[in-house]
Parts: structure tokens; C-alpha cells; sequence
């Protein structure tokens, strides 16, 4: 047999080889792996994907409970709008398992916290793996192109084994999610969700802190607080009062060295509903 020969059989197998995995890979992209582009722009399509991930969740969980993650995600599918998702927190180690932004109240599991994020509307579906992690909070640069997503802490209550919204609060940020944890208050003992977000355009992260001052069944009150390189805002206990105020640390920046030169004090004022400079009356923020 001819060199030339086994080169052109040698050509023929690797055509065939390649014909046969473009047909394979247009298979997936109508049958099941999705082309990520067709999906985010076909809401009809995400919710048939949703639907049969959700059935291979159920066939893959034998032991159910009340009010589980399942029926967690099934509830956000069937009563919320299209492109509406049970978050999963940043999986830092690529072997875990995938873990969903779910908290359980100790003091009453019946109450469930969670963290969901919606699609703006009129806009392409968000796509989980664009606003989860610490690559994806560069989003805010430039969300549009991929999809705003609204990111809400609710607080759903398990009743009668079937799931109540007790309240949502809007967390400000549309990427770059990472997780969050129930925590306590050391001043006053009282209980607050802090949810974490990176911050990569300032080598950090920004946390959402959700104090729930009268009592779990009342929308909780928002401080945000952060650190990086050069920045910092940390909770603190200013005027004793039953609302966490914060110090905003001062650093000096020369581009070869970074020294903190002061801290400035905001305390909550009720009646405004904004934090406010104890230096400068003039200056508030709104969390």
C-alpha cells in the first residue's frame, strides 16, 4: 500500500471523525446541552431546561423534607417571573458539589433565607455562571451585554408543607456573588444575614448586612459595609442605639505605599432613614 494511499485513508477517518461530532454537538444543542445564546433570548426554552433539571434532581434525591430545595426552586419556577433563579453560592473548589444559597433559621426552621436573583425584563436571561464568583463582579461594568440580574434575600416560611414569601429585600449589586451566613451582633445580640459579594475591581469584597431589628417577620434593615486594598467600612456600635452604625476608614494612597490616616463615624438617623457623617450633617448615604 502506497504512502499516498494511507495519507487519503488516514484524511477520510478524521473527516468522518469530525462530521460525526458536529452532528453529535447540534443533537445537544436541541435535545438538552443548550447553545447558552439560544437560551438566554428563549424564556420558553430555559423554563423546558429547568423543568427536566428539576425532574433529574427529584429522581436524584430519594429523601425528601418539607419545603427543600427542590420545592424551593419548583415554587421560584412556577410563581415568580421567567428568569427567576434560586442562587447557588461561589464553589471555590471545583470538585465540591454545587451548594444553593439556602439558610436554615436555627431558631426556627420553618424559616427559610435565600438568596434568588431575577432577569431584568426586556433584557436577555441572566446565566447563573455570569454573576456568581469573583471574575463575575466585574458585571457591573457592563451588565447589559449578559443580562442585569436583581439579586433579593427573602425569607420564605414553611407552612403546611408548602413555602410562604414572608418578605424580599433588594441587595445592590448586580455580580459577583460568593455567599452568605447567619451572624449576631455582639453590641445588642441581635441577629443579621451578611451576604458577600467580591469586588474585583478593588481587590476586596462588599457585604450586604441584613439586621433583623424587630424581629425576623419584618423587612430587615440594610448596612453595607466592605474592604479592600485601599478602602474599608466597618459595622460599629456609635451612638447605642438598636441600629449598627460604621466607621468609613481613610487611607492615603502615593502608588507605592497605602497608610489608613483617619476613620470617620455615620450613624442611622430614624427619621431620614439615611446614615449620616458626624463631621459633615450634609453628607448621607442610604445604607
Amino acid at each position: 500500500m502506497g504512502l499516498s494511499v494511507i495519507k487519503n485513508i488516514l484524511l477520510i477517518l478524521f473527516l468522518t471523525v469530525l462530521i460525526i461530532g458536529c452532528e453529535e454537538d447540534q443533537k445537544k444543542g436541541s435535545n438538552g446541552s443548550v447553545n447558552d445564546i439560544d437560551v438566554a433570548n428563549s424564556p420558553e426554552r430555559d423554563a423546558e431546561i429547568q423543568k427536566y433539571n428539576l425532574e433529574q434532581l427529584k429522581k436524584n434525591t430519594p429523601e425528601r423534607k418539607p419545603c427543600d430545595e427542590i420545592s424551593i426552586r419548583e415554587f421560584l419556577m412556577n410563581y415568580y417571573p421567567e428568569g427567576t433563579y434560586l442562587v447557588n453560592v461561589d464553589n471555590v473548589l471545583p470538585d465540591k458539589q454545587t451548594k444553593p444559597a439556602l439558610l436554615w433559621y436555627p431558631d426556627n426552621n420553618h424559616f427559610i433565607f435565600s438568596v434568588i436573583a431575577k432577569s431584568r425584563p426586556g433584557e436577555r436571561l441572566i446565566d447563573q455562571k455570569n454573576i456568581v464568583g469573583y471574575d463575575q463582579s466585574y458585571i457591573d461594568l457592563d451588565s447589559t451585554d449578559l443580562g442585569t440580574a436583581f439579586f433579593y434575600l427573602v425569607l420564605m416560611e414553611c407552612v403546611n408543607n408548602s413555602i410562604d414569601i414572608v418578605w424580599e429585600s433588594v441587595i445592590p449589586s448586580h455580580g459577583g456573588f460568593n455567599n452568605f451566613f447567619l451572624k449576631t451582633w455582639k453590641y445588642k445580640n441581635i441577629p443579621y444575614i451578611q451576604v458577600d459579594f467580591h469586588y474585583a475591581q478593588g481587590t476586596g469584597h462588599i457585604d450586604y448586612n441584613y439586621f433583623l431589628i424587630d424581629g425576623i417577620r419584618n423587612k430587615p434593615h440594610l448596612i453595607m459595609t466592605y474592604e479592600g486594598i485601599n478602602f474599608k467600612r466597618t459595622i460599629s456600635n456609635i451612638n447605642n442605639d438598636d441600629y449598627p452604625d460604621y466607621y468609613e476608614h481613610i487611607y492615603f494612597d502615593s502608588g507605592t505605599r497605602i497608610n489608613e490616616r483617619d476613620s470617620v463615624g455615620f450613624t442611622w438617623n430614624t427619621k431620614d432613614s439615611v446614615y449620616v457623617n458626624s463631621r459633615n450633617k450634609k453628607q448621607v448615604r442610604p445604607y
